[in-house]
């Protein structure tokens, strides 16, 4: 409800532009020595303020589900907050049970959770994670998923298959998330599959980061299959090489047979980069189709390691020189005392999303 002195002032000004508007020979409008004493008086409203110092928000939380703690509780120490107290069990026949332990009322909330292996159970956790946060009234949730399950699967490369890339974006939205954060994801399009704000990070700057500290000599940045064309391009930009691209005809799921390569790499160390390694089955054929073609040295390097079945024991026997991933997945015990395997985290750049998001400042400053 205003008060009256509002709409007298209200009333006084549309009075004075009224008069303005009947002079139209151009009679000079006469001062009003009030208004002016009450415009010098005037103070401007206070902006709001939010507190650069996310431990000292009392509207900010973190919560991680069980699929990555490690990688939850690290970007809780870069951004200075600790990962929220919650219940996380399953019964006996697993059924997910989660019960928050704190006070998240009006709260902006963020919460980890990657869908890896086991990729259904990983899922229905988070589903279940953000449905309790929207029952205890929290102000936003922003699903913070690292590792996008069900990526691949985002249109009808088939008769009669599901798009159930579409269909997680659904359930995401369904069970109350406002917003969501991915890294890396498949296909760039299934941002289009959600209805509520995305952002979408890339793990390349900690990658490009590695790789110039390694200085490797003659560099070819190479892309194992066209669809990976634009991410192979981007990162061979970065680095200041050329580019190379393997023809590659999948002939069953998990199943590709590599062709021929398009681009120059006799001599030159190749760098093969990805989104995700699963088996390991394409990485390997890209290496020998490298190697057969005259290049002196392979590495490889992607985001998300998933590293399911045989890809362990491939990468083992195989001549890369090194893998480099990040930690969106947590590796298994094999994989972590593999040598040729290296882990660097993004946690830092995941933190300082989180905090940009929170503070609604620019994150597209943080992909260069």
């Amino acid at each position: 409800m205003m008060e009256a002195g509002s709409v007298t002032e209200t009333l006084e000004d549309k009075q004075t532009t009224g008069a303005g508007d009947a002079s139209k020979d151009g009679a000079n409008k006469q001062p009003n020595p009030s208004q002016d004493a009450k415009a010098k008086d005037a103070k401007p409203a206070p902006e709001r303020k939010r507190t650069r110092v996310l431990s000292e928000d009392k509207r900010f939380r973190l919560f991680s589900g069980s699929a990555n703690r490690p990688l939850s509780e690290e970007i809780g120490q870069h951004i200075g907050v600790k990962v929220g107290d919650a219940k996380l069990q399953r019964f006996a026949d697993g059924e997910v049970y989660f019960q928050l332990l704190e006070n998240v009322r009006g709260v902006d909330v963020f919460v980890v959770q990657p869908t890896c292996y086991p990729v259904d159970q990983n899922l229905m956790e988070l589903l279940v994670m953000i449905d309790a946060l929207k029952r205890a009234s929290a102000a936003r949730i922003t699903a913070v998923v690292p590792y996008y399950g069900y990526a691949r699967q985002d249109r009808k490369d088939r008769p009669r298959v599901a798009i159930s890339a579409k269909l997680i974006a659904d359930l995401l939205t369904t069970a109350g998330a406002n917003r969501a954060l991915f890294v890396d994801l498949h296909a760039a399009q299934i941002q289009g599959f959600f209805n509520i704000p995305v952002d979408h990070m890339f793990a390349s700057p900690v990658l490009v980061s590695h790789f110039r500290s390694l200085a490797l000599p003659n560099l070819t940045v190479v892309s194992p299959d066209a669809g990976g064309v634009e991410r192979a391009r981007h990162f061979a930009q970065k680095m200041g090489a050329p580019l190379a691209i393997v023809d590659k005809r999948r002939t069953d799921i998990n199943v590709a047979e590599v062709m021929n390569v398009v681009g120059d790499v006799a001599g030159k160390t190749a760098l093969i980069i990805d989104d995700i390694i699963d088996t390991a089955g394409t990485l390997v054929k890209t290496v020998d189709a490298l190697y057969a073609n005259g290049a002196a040295a392979v590495y490889a390097c992607a985001s998300h390691a998933v590293l399911s079945g045989p890809a362990i024991d491939r990468i083992a026997n195989s001549r890369l020189e090194q893998v480099v991933v990040t930690n969106t997945i947590p590796l298994r015990e094999a994989a972590q005392k593999l040598p040729k395997i290296k882990v660097l985290s993004i946690a830092g750049l995941l933190g300082a999303a989180i905090e940009s998001i929170h503070m609604e400042t620019s994150v597209s400053t943080l992909f260069s």
